[in-house]
């Protein structure tokens, strides 16, 4: 690792990724039940979080290229900013009355009743979505202060301080939300921490050696003369779809976010419905299917991507998720947290990698834009994965476990191609060397 870039310790951004991350999965336990409670139904439960990703698709590539320009700190700043915002907003959502707005059936949704509490949480996740660029730019980030040898090992911790945000958040819920206070002190305990990522951005994350000082506008010679920046500060999406294996990049992002989301809105209604679990237990579920891929993202990934490559590890996760989703529709409990298990193994093995492949492919020049494209493409992938999971889960039940494995086979499938990619880049590599020799 050059001098430059050692200076630079990866722990405040894995600490702003472990409380990001902390906010998002502390809903994870009881908003189908919030929703249920505010007399939505399994579409809208979907539907708020496709309100998520629909202003995440937008606001992603956005703040991805304003990260190239103006750095990566000042734009995780304004990330943060907005998600304590929508906090706030959530929070007053929880002493509105419960009344009806309007309300209509539909054969194929059922009976969808917007009330005014509901209405003011599509807000509050949407305001949180249009700023919700944070793990592209903390990706950028990431690939800004890490050699290609450290990359792998970089986002293994970057998806292991999440993953561990993700263990905390479902046993905070559980807990606070034991209390009299309901559902208000697990949110007014997640502002106050989200409050609290904002000081540590500001004064524990320096700015990478890429992001601030990019595309500087050269010396003004003549008051009269007109400058213009460089075009490629802002690649339009044709110039950036046209950069090699980038369109091949996308479609797997695309799929594999899509095989999650009909997974993540299924999984909570089938636990509430079919399952009769309560807030505790789907979080304890939550909470040990992130501490396994806790362990599996740190030593074990650390360990294996020594000795294996990228490519292979994002094959082999694909394969062993499959089998996962399919596990996911037994109503037995030991079943379903062998499906855990290898949830775990598969998406810890799979994830950090590609997106190591993804960083590598990109290049430092348009790392935060194609960062935030790639969102963009997760951001599709959730919009459709979660309202079109809601439709089929009011009509499917558990049988839509289906759907995500046959759609992470495809990417199981699909990812061979990343075997050529690297062989075409060896030999490039190889080439360029024998050019040296002589």
């Amino acid at each position: 690792m050059s001098p430059e870039k050692s200076k630079i310790s990866i722990f405040p951004l894995l600490s702003v990724n472990f409380i990001g991350t902390l906010g998002f999965s502390i809903m994870l336990p009881f908003l189908v039940y919030l929703v249920r409670e505010f007399k939505g139904n399994a579409f809208l439960y979907g539907a708020l979080g496709a309100s998520y990703s629909l202003c995440q698709m937008i606001g992603a590539p956005i703040l991805g290229r304003m990260s190239d320009y103006y750095g990566r700190k000042r734009i995780l700043f304004i990330c943060e900013a907005g998600t304590f915002i929508s906090w706030v907003i959530f929070f007053g959502a929880l002493y509105l009355p419960v009344n009806t707005v309007f309300s209509f059936h539909s054969g194929l949704l059922g009976d969808m009743v917007f009330t005014l509490p509901l209405l003011i949480v599509f807000l509050a996740r949407s305001v949180d979505g249009i700023t919700a660029g944070d793990i592209s730019v903390a990706n950028a980030y990431l690939s800004d202060i890490s050699d290609e040898k450290e990359l792998n090992r970089n986002y293994g911790r970057m998806s292991a301080s999440a993953n561990i945000g993700f263990i905390v958040g479902p046993l905070l819920a559980g807990v606070l939300g034991a209390t009299a206070m309901g559902l208000k002190l697990p949110i007014i305990a997640t502002a106050a921490i989200t409050l609290f990522s904002l000081f540590l951005i500001v004064f524990g994350l320096p700015e990478s050696t890429v992001g601030a000082h990019k595309f500087k506008l050269p010396a003004r010679q003549d008051t009269n003369s007109e400058i213009e920046k460089p075009k490629e500060a802002h690649p339009g999406f044709r110039f950036l779809i046209k950069q090699p294996n980038i369109a091949m990049m996308l479609v797997l992002y695309f799929l594999i976010y899509l095989g999650f989301n009909f997974f993540y809105i299924s999984f909570p209604l089938y636990a509430s419905d079919g399952l009769k679990w309560n807030v505790t237990q789907l979080g304890i579920f939550f909470a040990v299917l992130s501490g396994l891929m806790v362990v599996v993202q740190g030593p074990i990934l650390n360990a294996l991507s020594k000795k294996i490559s990228n490519e292979v590890l994002t094959i082999v996760g694909g394969f062993l998720l499959t089998f996962n989703f399919v596990l996911m529709m037994s109503h037995n409990n030991i079943v379903l947290y062998g499906g855990a298990i290898l949830f775990a193994f598969g998406n810890g093995l799979m994830w950090p990698s590609f997106l190591a492949i993804l960083s590598r492919v990109a290049g430092h020049k348009y790392q935060g834009a194609i960062q935030g494209l790639a969102g963009s493409a997760g951001s599709i992938a959730s919009i459709f994965g979660l309202l079109i999971g809601g439709v089929l889960y009011h009509t499917y039940h558990e049988k839509t476990f289906l759907i995500a494995a046959a759609i992470i086979f495809g990417v199981f499938l699909y990812s061979f191609r990343l075997l050529r990619l690297r062989n075409q880049e060896t030999g490039v590599r190889n080439q360029g060397l024998e050019i040296g020799n002589k």
